[in-house]
């Protein structure tokens, strides 16, 4: 990937990378393990953007 990426795909990548994180261990013991992943989790080796 080039150096110098356009300012908007840069805010795509940016915002992909804050949803990647994983659930935080307090809200798994809050819900009781209801809530251990997320959807939005994605591998950076095997799901790409379509950014």
């Amino acid at each position: 990937m080039a150096r110098n990426k356009p300012a908007a795909k840069k805010r795509r990548l940016a915002k992909a990378g804050k949803q990647k994180k994983p659930v935080p261990s307090w809200v798994i013991a809050k819900t009781v393990g209801k809530f251990r992943r997320h959807p939005k989790m994605r591998p950076w080796r095997s799901r790409k953007l379509k950014a």
